[in-house]
């Protein structure tokens, strides 16, 4: 199969999507914490001071539909349902998680202090 090459810098090329999903603040804090370890929403929603749980469905929802996270669901009763990271979204994993740290590292310098 001969597909295109993405190209970000040209305005229609679709990889300006994924960009955008990667890209989202959300999900800048979300996919570290899943990196870690498979979570419930509920953990996720202790653990991300801010976050309202309809953005938090909103942005695993997104990040499923796009291959990066997976949905579980046991089929219990209670119902049990985690979030884990997909093949595809561990191999993102460590460079995202590596930009919080930057940001922890770097904050005050870029504050001008």
């Amino acid at each position: 199969m001969n597909r295109p090459t993405p190209d970000p810098y040209l305005a229609q090329c679709p990889s300006r999507k994924l960009i955008e999903v990667i890209g989202n603040k959300w999900v800048l804090l979300v996919f570290p914490l899943l990196y870690k370890g498979p979570k419930r929403s509920s953990e996720l929603l202790r653990e991300i001071d801010g976050i309202s749980q309809k953005m938090l469905t909103q942005t695993l929802r997104l990040l499923e539909q796009n291959g990066l996270v997976e949905r579980c669901d046991y089929q219990e009763v209670p119902p049990r349902v985690d979030y884990r990271l997909t093949e595809l979204g561990l191999s993102l994993g460590s460079l995202i998680g590596a930009v919080d740290d930057w940001v922890v590292d770097n904050f005050y310098a870029t504050q001008g202090q």
